[in-house]
């Protein structure tokens, strides 16, 4: 199935592609790397000629060196003549500007996917990804993955359910939330957050509407930045004298000191997928990435 294929780890993701690799039982390629005193790149891959090339590289801060660096690596597999090109990015960068709030902004994800295409890529796998409409910009085949039911086994093995219940932070994440909860098989509360798309202040709601004093909270969310909304929602729910709150999402960006802002605002732990390498990272993702590349073969 994967006799002519070569995983190509982007500088980004290394540990995830080698995981990749090894399940699949492919030669790995780790293009050198060389970071210029003005923040250019320069990347030296050797030769894939006729390869079908599996590269994995997440878009994370900072994602406009990260985009780069992949695109670098799509048209060295181009001029290299590659028989296919999979491009696995497991954190999607501007999937969160998915559409035009305020008149002239420009939908960037529009713009990356446009650049992906161009580029020749026949198949992009991401995890996770802010919206669906976001697939929607992407003429290339693109598939998207869910890490929520292997959040969910990490925590019937390393969390104890009783008294809990599952949290999402706003009404966008509804959906994720509920399959969360239903994998789980807890109650589930969704929390009334507002933001202001002009200054980006969040408020939430303080009637949450359910009695919760002494449970504990499973807050769930696709990614967290800077962590902004977390602190926002902790403070609501300790004015409620929760119990234990721990946070469980698929990205951890966390920028701008995030992880010391929610861990002081009172939530236990910080847990994660190894999307973006960090100490949050304690869910791997290589198994089922690797499982879609069989399925897309």
């Amino acid at each position: 199935m994967f006799e002519n294929s070569v995983v190509i780890a982007g500088p980004a993701s290394v540990d995830l592609a080698r995981s990749i690799s090894h399940n699949l039982n492919l030669k790995i390629i780790e293009p050198e790397l060389k970071i210029f005193f003005d923040g250019e790149s320069k990347l030296r891959i050797p030769s894939v000629n006729n390869k079908d090339c599996i590269i994995v590289q997440s878009l994370y801060p900072p994602p406009d060196r990260h985009i780069i660096q992949l695109l670098m690596i799509i048209h060295k597999c181009k001029k290299d003549h590659a028989s296919k090109i999979t491009v696995i990015i497991p954190y999607m960068a501007y999937a969160r500007q998915d559409k035009a709030f305020l008149d002239g902004e420009i939908i960037s994800i529009a713009v990356l996917a446009q650049l992906i295409e161009n580029f020749g890529v026949d198949e992009v796998i991401t995890v996770d990804i802010h919206q669906e409409v976001s697939l929607s910009y992407f003429s290339t085949k693109i598939k998207n993955i869910s890490a929520i039911p292997l959040l969910a086994d990490y925590i019937k093995n390393n969390v104890t359910l009783e008294k809990s219940f599952i949290i999402s932070p706003d009404a966008g994440g509804i959906k994720r939330a509920e399959k969360f909860a239903q994998l789980l098989e807890l109650p589930i509360l969704c929390l009334k957050k507002k933001r202001d798309r002009k200054t980006g202040f969040v408020s939430i709601d303080e009637n949450i509407g359910m009695k919760v004093d002494g449970m504990n909270a499973i807050l769930i969310d696709d990614m967290i930045s800077t962590g902004g909304s977390i602190v926002k929602a902790c403070e609501v729910l300790k004015k409620q004298k929760i119990g234990n709150i721990i946070v469980f999402c698929t990205h951890a960006i966390l920028v701008d000191n995030a992880f010391d802002k929610i861990i002081n605002s009172g939530v236990k732990e910080i847990i994660s997928t190894n999307s973006i390498p960090s100490i949050c990272s304690k869910v791997d993702l290589s198994l089922i990435l690797s499982d879609a590349l069989v399925n897309a073969n």
